[in-house]
């Protein structure tokens, strides 16, 4: 693979790991639950070559990859596949890199100006009986589910004319309807927002667009069972700079956040945009709902500056992680009323990659998981990343306000995203699927595949799979019934 820099985003658990791999019949340490019959898809930014230019965001940059934890008869394996975009095939063809800075194609190498730029690193969708390696930077390209074989580049048969489209969808329990936005979707820099809706048939059924506020970072945005909410948060792209071969990203601590909502089957011309607090960013939601009283509630993991230390950085904003003032914080609304601002409500401790049982999509609910920190650690969190640091603590709460349970891993132990799978049971939570790292060494680390019980998390896993194989940390991952594979077959 070459030689990388001796930087955050190739050292420690961030090495890059350009191999190919299937394992079958891993090892398993107790019992996996039969309910847990299915694939858990994981999306694996991996760096496949060298960078040209220096890159700050290079772990956002990095190709991607998609892996396939299978689970059937009590047995699991393990497939690792690269996402064979335009980008990856080409430089491969070249055998280096090609593309400069994260999302900045004025540094790319002449040869590849105007190819498609996504890396496809951030989340397996499934959806209709596709699945989509997504990042919102771009199209999605589909992958079959059972050789993760790269099929091309997804538009919905031509229907989508947005150049973009979220990582971050949401899919409605009751009506089988896949929500999705795309930022930027007009082209680089620019404020147009696309919002569309695709049938449980995989059909595009519509898409409109507006503009934001400006051109802000939209990672994840949620649905209630009549509303689609888009929040706006102060980082923004600008294409002068761009041009100037700067940063994609700059965060401004003095400019208002935003929350727009609209009628899910509406029209754009009924958006109505909310005031949030000055200089806020949060990159994930947990839920949004509507109460009897008409009010909606967005829970979302807030901060009051950007999490990302490379956009501080290019910010000149001199906080560190532990200085972000984070919550699980709840923005209230009246969409019929007159007021025009948000009213913040904090339920929950600071964390990220927040989950939800996916009946519960757009709905009340009244238990949840996070990823936090150990504020009892000894010692340092696992160096790894986006943010060069890897949550060590996996909580279920209880949003009626009873206290939380807490699963916390040994010094030098992290999570990755937990994705969940429901009970047949009722009175079941379900199960919570997880992958763990261990350190070992300097450069060293073991894996295994961690089956929680959703109900009961601090009890510890009931199954731990082992992973005899390097891997990179995660993004985003997305559970897979065997029924559901079946169905689309």
């Amino acid at each position: 693979m070459g030689a990388f820099p001796q930087q955050p985003n190739y050292l420690g658990l961030n090495s890059p790991q350009g191999e190919e791999y299937s394992l079958a019949d891993l090892a398993v340490e107790g019992t996996i639950p039969a309910e847990v019959e299915g694939v858990f898809f994981r999306a694996v930014p991996n760096p496949a070559y060298p960078p040209f230019l220096e890159d700050s965001a290079a772990f956002l940059s990095a190709d991607g990859m998609i892996s396939a934890v299978r689970f059937a008869g009590g047995r699991a394996s393990i497939e690792l596949r690269w996402v064979q975009t335009a980008r990856h095939k080409a430089e491969t063809a070249a055998g280096e890199a090609l593309f400069g800075k994260y999302r900045n194609p004025f540094t790319d190498k002449p040869e590849v100006r105007g190819l498609d730029r996504t890396v496809a690193n951030t989340t397996p969708v499934w959806h209709a009986g596709h699945l989509l390696m997504c990042k919102e930077d771009g199209r999605p390209y589909r992958i079959n589910p059972r050789t993760l074989e790269t099929l091309g580049s997804y538009d919905f048969g031509g229907a989508l004319r947005s150049e973009t489209m979220t990582a971050h969808v949401r899919v409605d329990p009751a009506s089988g309807e896949m929500f999705f936005y795309g930022y930027e979707a007009s082209g680089l820099a620019s404020k147009t927002i696309s919002y569309g809706i695709v049938g449980p048939d995989g059909k595009l059924k519509s898409e409109q667009w507006f503009d934001a506020p400006y051109c802000a970072m939209m990672h994840d945005f949620t649905i209630t069972e009549n509303y689609a909410l888009f929040p706006i948060y102060p980082t923004i792209c600008e294409l002068d700079r761009l041009k100037d071969g700067g940063e994609h990203w700059i965060h401004h601590q003095e400019l208002d956040s935003w929350l727009g909502i609209v009628p899910r089957y509406g029209d754009v011309s009924e958006l109505r945009w909310f005031k949030g607090p000055k200089g806020v960013s949060c990159y994930h939601m947990m839920n949004a709902f509507e109460d009897e009283a008409g009010l909606v509630h967005f829970d979302q993991c807030l901060s009051d500056s950007n999490a990302f230390p490379f956009i501080r950085k290019a910010s000149g904003i001199a906080l560190e992680q532990w200085e972000l003032g984070g919550r699980l914080a709840r923005w209230t609304i009246d969409p019929k009323g007159t007021a025009d601002t948000v009213t913040e409500t904090v339920i929950g401790p600071p964390g990220d990659f927040p989950v939800i049982p996916a009946a519960r999509q757009g709905r009340p609910y009244d238990h949840a998981w996070l990823l936090t920190m150990n504020p009892e650690r000894r010692g340092p969190p696992v160096f790894g990343g986006p943010v060069d640091a890897m949550f060590d603590l996996l909580l279920r709460l209880d949003m009626a306000g009873g206290p939380p349970q807490a699963l916390a891993l040994d010094p030098g132990m992290c999570f990755n995203e937990p994705v969940h799978v429901p009970a047949r049971e009722a009175g079941h939570e379900g199960w919570l699927i997880t992958v763990v790292d261990r350190q070992t060494g300097p450069d060293s680390f073991e894996h295994e595949c961690w089956i929680v019980d959703a109900g009961n998390v601090a009890a510890g896993p009931v199954a731990r799979v082992k992973i005899p194989h390097r891997l990179r940390p995660q993004v985003h991952g997305w559970w897979v019934s065997a029924q559901q594979l079946a169905s689309a077959a």
